[in-house]
């Protein structure tokens, strides 16, 4: 908005000047970082914490909304900063490649149109290897929980006490898991991908089943004590 003076009337007006958004601007107004997170791949929690895709990050510390911030690798920055990050691409590039996906309109003045570049348009297979083995990580920790507590939970209380089928997997599974886990952890690379890619449809099954375990099981801990008072007014 500028003031001008008119030398025919002595008036002072007013001059309202419109100006669309350049590709920088127009984006990060209308993208968050946590909206480009999720659609190139990264899995975002309910409290907007992810698993770093920039360093070998196996519990979640970065901190993902409008913009993003490390608190392991210390990387931040705004939604085309992790974008740039995420290809290996320039800030230019960035903004031009989540304006197209995103379907922003911007002033393309001054600036190249957008085009089908040659830059990556899909995650790496670096980032996709890390995202797979920090998926496969976090079921197999989960699955270890769920089998220590019910290894307790369910323990027989008397000799002739009938197994819980769930006592019975904690046996037969833990150290299996524990084992799987031990690899992931302190395994070399070659180990490592090798326990994603030979049990990755595995860990997708363990996936599915603690989802269904959750949903059927919502009190989960009262199950067992449910079970003891119905033996108790049966016998």
């Amino acid at each position: 908005m500028k003031h001008l003076f008119s030398a025919e009337t002595g008036c002072l007006f007013l001059s309202l000047e419109v100006r669309k958004s350049n590709v920088f601007e127009a984006v990060k107004e209308s993208v968050t970082t946590r909206q480009a997170a999720e659609y190139y791949g990264v899995q975002v929690g309910r409290n907007g914490m992810a698993c770093c895709p920039f360093h070998d990050d196996r519990h979640p510390s970065m901190k993902v909304d409008r913009r993003f911030h490390c608190f392991g690798c210390q990387a931040d920055g705004d939604v085309i900063d992790f974008t740039a990050r995420l290809f290996g691409l320039s800030g230019k590039e960035a903004a031009l490649k989540l304006a197209e996906d995103f379907s922003v309109r911007y002033d393309a003045k001054g600036h190249d149109p957008p085009r089908r570049r040659p830059v990556k348009q899909k995650i790496s297979e670096e980032l996709r290897y890390r995202q797979a083995e920090q998926k496969c990580f976090r079921v197999l920790c989960d699955y270890l929980h769920l089998l220590e507590r019910w290894e307790q939970e369910y323990a027989p209380q008397m000799p002739e006490e009938t197994w819980n089928p769930l006592f019975v997997e904690a046996l037969q599974k833990k150290l299996y898991i524990e084992h799987l886990l031990d690899i992931l952890l302190s395994g070399s690379l070659e180990e490592r991908a090798s326990i994603v890619a030979e049990h990755g449809k595995e860990v997708r099954k363990i996936e599915k089943r603690l989802s269904e375990f959750a949903a059927s099981h919502p009190a989960g801990c009262y199950e067992r004590s449910r079970s003891l008072s119905a033996g108790a007014e049966h016998s």
